[in-house]
Parts: structure tokens; C-alpha cells; sequence
């Protein structure tokens, strides 16, 4: 007998610099509408939302990019995964209380259930992963490493 229960949906949209963070946010809330845990976990919602705001941020402003990004719900977690053209790994970083940015991944970090980067041939790939309130993570990857990445 096969199993024809939904095991993982995705969706993937690229957002050129010119497009701005604006729409990758009103883009990525549509889709998450259509995932049922969506409605009963605003908190979470809000945090992909953040999260979606600061990685396409870093891609179009640190690594001077259009950000691809993808949404992929696989039963447990919500992965959000934004790839830009630069190979620099993100920097987690301290920033003064007065500066105007750098903290992007300090709240990616505080947001996510865990984070890492994947280096490519054509840059890198951040995703963050968020595990919706009644669901428990299954193989998803632990916090990245602020000192390696």
C-alpha cells in the first residue's frame, strides 16, 4: 500500500536587488498561509517572516546579490534558505548598541531553531531552520558556529 501522505512542499522565487526585502517578505507570508500550522503559530510565523527580511538583507546588501530564496516544509521544520552570489560566510557579529546594522544573523540566530551555510561553486547558501510549536525537528542541523561561520 503506498503512503500518499504530503511529506515535504516547497517553493522557490529569486528577488533581485532592485525588488527589495519588501517582497521576498510579502512573498514568503503567502506561502506559509497555505501551511496548516501557519495559523495556530503567529509567533513562528513572525520569525520566518525576520528571518526572510534579514537573509535576503545580507545577500543584497553584503554580498551585493540578487537572493534566491526557497521555502521548503519537509513535516518538521520549515527550512528558509536564501542563496547570493558571494562565497564569504556569514559573520555573526557584535554590533555597538548605536549601529545602524549588523546584527542580521545575531537575530537569525536568536529567531531559528538552528542555522548553517552551505559554500558553493556560485556563492553560498544560509538556511535557517524553525520547528512550529507540536512538531519536533527531525535531523535538523544544530546552530552554526558563530567562530566558523
Amino acid at each position: 500500500m503506498t503512503d500518499s501522505t504530503l511529506r515535504a512542499v516547497g517553493w522557490a522565487q529569486s528577488f533581485p536587488i532592485s525588488k527589495g526585502v519588501r517582497a521576498g517578505r510579502h512573498w514568503a507570508r503567502e506561502h506559509l498561509r497555505s501551511l496548516e500550522w501557519a495559523k495556530n503559530a503567529p509567533d513562528t510565523v513572525d520569525s520566518v517572516l525576520i528571518t526572510v527580511s534579514e537573509l535576503i538583507t545580507n545577500a543584497h546588501k553584503h554580498a551585493h546579490s540578487d537572493a534566491q530564496l526557497v521555502l521548503t516544509w519537509d513535516s518538521s521544520c520549515l527550512h528558509v534558505s536564501v542563496h547570493d552570489s558571494s562565497p564569504q560566510p556569514p559573520t555573526p557579529r557584535d554590533a555597538e548598541p548605536d549601529a545602524l546594522g549588523g546584527r542580521g544573523m545575531a537575530i537569525v540566530d536568536a529567531l531559528a531553531d538552528s542555522w548553517q551555510h552551505h559554500p558553493q561553486r556560485s556563492g553560498k547558501t544560509v538556511t535557517a531552520c524553525f520547528v512550529p510549536p507540536g512538531y519536533e525537528a527531525s535531523g535538523a542541523a544544530g546552530r552554526e558556529d558563530p567562530g566558523n561561520g
